[in-house]
């Protein structure tokens, strides 16, 4: 092959538009864009009829839409794990037309009272729950690794231009025909996604992991990596401290519309059209702002961008600077967002990708979830202007976070599996169902360079953990102080289970009693 065709695909591969190539993403991605443009025309024709019922009922309608993934998407990331991700994709996709046909129902009936329109937005959001970590899972399944940040940058592309069209469309529907033609749209639109994915030839995949572990095991398994990974840790926490303040400008926006610029649903779908056009105008850029601001830089400003159009609204009260000013806020969402869904992704590994995709979704979703209703309190408490001020300084203080807490590059980052060792040799080889196994591990070490092994043991035990270890400790042996010996308890066996570590040697018995503890590394 001519190196100028090598270039010529590497150049291809790395096209923000790359991954749309791919057929299937393609297909699930158009679907994805209708049935996101139904989402946001749903919301639009709630938020809007609970408007004459106080400003907390109306950023209820944000909690009832993300307090189902606070709930679920941890279980549905065992079960994106454990069984056929597309099976589960298509009961949550009618799972949702049957809610979304009977909100559609009432609505026509003029029997859709705040409490059963927040039910079902609940009901709605469970289905979504179910629905995000399969989604996400299935991502290095349509599009190669190499693709994946370009898929994500897609992804919140698609969402942003529904979000461009949807509340738009919604409004001027709400205000010329009523709630309910915007609530059957959306119910159609699900049976979309769901026809992609019955025509979808997916390959056969080998059994996942989680499938050949107990339902509890499989939480706490994807518990245990989440926690003694710290790439991932960081990047949940970046989440958790650009979420709340970010969900004052969802959960306030249609307040700010009728209160603030006194105008119709028309008008708010307007207001959200801005933001939609400006993250659409942002994935243009996101290249140009990954090249020369990096990471770290794209989630400062994006950050401070926020804060600044918050301030802006709460005191200007002008149409088209509104309009104007949440241009940005578009671009500083799909920057941050996408930043951070790279991130996420790039550093799980297959076999717990869906459980570390539910843990993100949980910070992202639970964050508004929270904070919609706290946003609410304030404004009636201290009022519309007061709420954005807070908001605008709560953005600030998750920008200078970053001083304290950053995220390191993704380059070089390779999640996937590594086997250096070869299977140990036993005499008795234990089965999936056998378990715990006692794994032993014996070191030879120099004295002079006991303490600095110490220390890199204690990365060894996150290691460890985050692959399958119940428990973990190192021993140095009494009689011979270079002879270190590790022990670590796996539920299943080492060999049979995916994402545990294949050590020298393995055992049912403990080391022999001359061993003591080692001192705790520094």
């Amino acid at each position: 092959m001519s190196a100028s065709t090598t270039t010529g695909r590497t150049a291809e591969s790395g096209s923000a538009w790359a991954p749309l190539g791919r057929p299937v993403f393609r297909a699930l991605w158009i679907a994805q864009f209708v049935s996101n443009i139904g989402t946001w025309m749903q919301t639009v024709g709630a938020q809007w009829l609970l408007l004459g019922h106080g400003a907390t009922m109306v950023t209820l309608v944000q909690t009832a839409s993300s307090l189902p993934i606070v709930l679920l998407a941890f279980p549905s990331g065992v079960l994106a794990d454990r069984f056929d991700r597309r099976g589960l994709l298509l009961v949550a996709q009618f799972a949702m037309f049957a809610v979304s046909a009977v909100l559609t129902a009432l609505a026509f009936a003029d029997a859709l009272s705040p409490v059963p329109l927040l039910v079902l937005t609940f009901l709605l959001g469970c289905g979504t729950a179910l629905m995000g970590p399969s989604w996400q899972a299935i991502q290095p399944e349509l599009v190669e690794r190499d693709q994946l940040g370009q898929a994500s940058a897609l992804g919140a592309v698609n969402m942003n231009l529904a979000r461009a069209v949807g509340p738009a469309l919604g409004g001027v529907v709400v205000a010329a025909a009523g709630a309910g033609w915007v609530f059957g749209f959306n119910a159609v639109s699900f049976l979309g996604i769901a026809a992609v994915l019955l025509l979808w030839h997916r390959p056969k995949t080998t059994v996942p992991a989680a499938q050949r572990e107990r339902l509890l095991t499989a939480v706490y398994a994807g518990r245990r990596y989440v926690w003694n990974a710290p790439g991932v840790r960081c990047v949940l926490l970046r989440t958790a401290l650009f979420i709340p303040g970010a969900a004052a400008l969802w959960s306030l926006l249609p307040l700010i519309a009728a209160d603030s610029l006194r105008m119709g649903s028309g008008g708010y779908g307007l207001l959200l059209g801005a933001v939609g056009v400006g993250a659409v105008a942002g994935a243009f850029a996101l290249p140009w702002l990954r090249q020369h601001l990096g990471i770290n830089g794209i989630l400062a400003v994006g950050a401070l961008m926020f804060a600044l159009v918050l301030l802006v609204l709460a005191v200007v009260h002008i149409t088209w600077v509104a309009v104007l000013v949440l241009l940005p806020a578009g671009v500083a969402w799909i920057g941050v967002l996408s930043t951070l869904n790279a991130a996420i992704q790039t550093r799980l590994p297959g076999w717990v990708r869906a459980r570390g995709l539910a843990v993100y979704l949980l910070v992202f979703q639970g964050g508004q979830a929270v904070a919609a209703p706290v946003w609410g309190a304030l404004v009636q408490g201290l009022g519309l202007t007061t709420a954005l001020v807070i908001g605008s300084a709560v953005m600030v203080l998750s920008a200078l976070s970053l001083y304290r807490w950053r995220l390191y590059g993704m380059e070089g980052i390779d999640p996937t599996l590594s086997d250096h060792w070869p299977t140990p040799p036993l005499v008795f080889v234990p089965g999936p169902a056998d378990g715990p196994v006692l794994v032993s591990v014996v070191y030879h070490v120099a004295p002079e360079d006991s303490a600095a092994f110490i220390d890199a043991m204690d990365r060894v035990a996150h290691s460890r953990r985050r692959t399958g270890a119940i428990t973990w400790g190192l021993f140095q042996d009494g009689n011979e102080p270079g002879r270190f010996i590790e022990n670590y308890l796996v539920g299943t066996s080492p060999s049979t289970t995916t994402g545990s570590p294949r050590p020298t040697g393995a055992s049912r018995t403990a080391p022999a009693p001359c061993s003591c503890p080692a001192p705790p590394p520094r």
